[in-house]
């Protein structure tokens, strides 16, 4: 299946429906140039909303984290944005509800075929690293960015850049210090490549 075509029936999607509170809305960007591909949890709220992947503050962190400007970001020939989860799961008592397994299930290997271009993707949070990573890799979200190394230059294992993680990134400045720089400098080397 040629990618627009893919990316149509992603976007019309109702599998999970009937267990969204606000109803469906698949958020998704890619091209088949793009070099960079983020692997999220789901999206929010607001980004349900408006429709654009990471249009919230956790969006402008994640930006600042790979030191790339909303244009690049959202050029789908540069980032192409594949969520565990395509559609805002609802809320819970301590945040967000976990992305609906069915999309992955359903589309990522599907999507993954035709991004053929990318050299390096983002895991963001527990849900995508558990789905990515080898399963000898770290337990928990700390374990894997430790490791970063391991995966690098190719997968960077991030926290969500969610303002809800502040003490997370407050109790990890290895974080900041370490990987981040790695991360935009590899970044900035696939943009201007």
């Amino acid at each position: 299946m040629k990618l627009p075509v893919l990316l149509k029936n992603i976007r019309q999607c109702r599998e999970c429906g009937p267990h969204l509170a606000l109803g469906t809305r698949p958020v998704v960007q890619a091209a088949s140039e793009a070099k960079i591909l983020i692997i999220g949890q789901a999206p929010g709220r607001r980004v349900h909303l408006s429709g654009i992947p990471w249009d919230d503050a956790s969006g402008g962190r994640l930006r600042d984290w790979m030191g790339i400007q909303r244009d690049s970001f959202y050029d789908p020939a540069a980032v192409a944005i594949m969520p565990m989860g395509f559609c805002y799961p609802g809320s819970g008592k301590s945040g967000d509800l976990p992305p609906r397994r069915e999309c992955a299930r359903l589309w990522h290997q599907a999507l993954l075929e035709q991004l053929t271009a990318i050299k390096l993707t983002l895991l963001i949070g527990a849900y995508a690293q558990a789905y990515y990573l080898p399963k000898e890799s770290g337990s928990t979200l700390t374990e894997n960015v430790k490791n970063w190394r391991s995966f690098a230059p190719t997968v960077f294992p991030l926290p969500h850049p969610s303002p809800r993680n502040n003490g997370w990134l407050k109790q990890n400045p290895w974080f900041a210090n370490d990987v981040l720089p790695m991360l935009q400098q590899t970044t900035a080397e696939l943009l201007n490549e």
